[in-house]
């Protein structure tokens, strides 16, 4: 079952469930979908459930919804300061070609390895552990809040000190914390958290800084369980032509960390399990333009599918263009 959130022509919002047909049938009484996770948790049982009891048959096309831009994130906390926006990365395979010379350089003395392939090979070694046992610990990163969320269609605008823009095709998980501090997970949806690989590049403890971005994810979530195979197609568009295609693989197949690791170790802090917060978590991108040294510029359009998500996510790249200036503190 897939939800989306968005904007009826009467201005009012609106969630709908998503049939087979691209038709999304309004879910009575409900405007978002944290409202019907919150009526689900409280009754103890499945969205799902929740759902199919108040199916309408008020309909709309989902194309034409994305067409006329009023969709929605599928997701999102009244309070956009209790939703929290993390991530894990070096935490996908890749394509049979990637993962062929992944492995030729971690055949390296471990002294020579960088970083990177150092904490790659540890998810290799020991990201998917047994059931009931703890695997090795994944890179991890922090995003934003709910304020640094784009609604599918619209632009994510790169700040006017970066040095780049460039998409990363991901799967989030969806979640929130119960009165009891259970960590329930809500559904996953396609992702671009969007972030700076050239201040990356500079030095890997930019990270923090190049992760500091927007995002968007969406159009529509998934509910129930990840499949263990997720494959879609990526592309960069300019001018209505696409100068950057690949084929993007995701899911427990396709990662050297399982989810549901990646999920222990960001809910294993306390600070992360408080009652009514709501978590989006990015498990890693599957590629990118950037690997293939295309710079995206203002005006183009990222674009990520996948038939497991049904309508495809896409934003369109700004630059905020206003001269950097010097942060002006005062002393209270």
């Amino acid at each position: 079952m897939r939800l989306i959130q968005y904007i009826g022509r009467d201005g009012a919002s609106r969630v709908g469930c998503v049939d087979t047909s691209g038709v999304a049938k309004t879910i009575r009484g409900m405007n978002t979908t944290f409202e019907i996770a919150t009526h689900a948790i409280n009754r103890d049982i499945k969205i799902s459930e929740f759902v199919e009891e108040r199916l309408t048959d008020e309909s709309e096309s989902v194309t034409t919804i994305l067409e006329e831009k009023r969709i929605r994130a599928p997701f999102h906390h009244p309070d956009p300061q209790r939703q929290i926006l993390t991530g894990t990365g070096l935490s996908h395979l890749g394509s049979a070609s990637a993962r062929d010379s992944m492995h030729t350089k971690l055949n390296q003395p471990h002294d020579d390895l960088t970083d990177s392939m150092k904490m790659f090979k540890l998810g290799l070694d020991g990201g998917k552990p047994q059931l009931g046992k703890i695997g090795a610990q994944p890179e991890w990163f922090y995003k934003g809040d709910g304020g640094w969320v784009v609604n599918p269609e619209s632009s994510l605008e790169s700040p006017n000190f970066a040095l780049d823009g460039g998409e990363e095709v991901e799967i989030v998980g969806i979640y929130m914390i119960d009165p009891k501090e259970n960590v329930r997970r809500v559904g996953f949806a396609l992702a671009n958290e969007f972030s700076d690989h050239v201040m990356e590049k500079q030095n890997y403890l930019y990270l923090a800084h190049s992760k500091l971005r927007q995002c968007s994810f969406g159009p529509e979530l998934l509910l129930g369980d990840l499949p263990d195979d997720v494959r879609g197609r990526a592309r960069l568009v300019r001018d209505g032509i696409a100068i950057w295609e690949d084929t993007w693989l995701s899911g427990n197949n396709n990662m050297c960390h399982s989810i549901s690791n990646l999920e222990h170790h960001h809910f294993k802090y306390k600070g992360f399990t408080r009652p009514g917060d709501v978590h989006i978590h990015f498990f890693g991108a599957a590629t990118g333009s950037f690997t293939k040294q295309v710079e995206a510029q203002p005006g183009d359009v990222f674009e990520i599918e996948s038939p497991t998500f049904g309508s495809p996510l896409r934003n369109t790249l700004v630059k905020d263009l206003t001269p950097e200036e010097t942060v002006k503190i005062t002393a209270l």
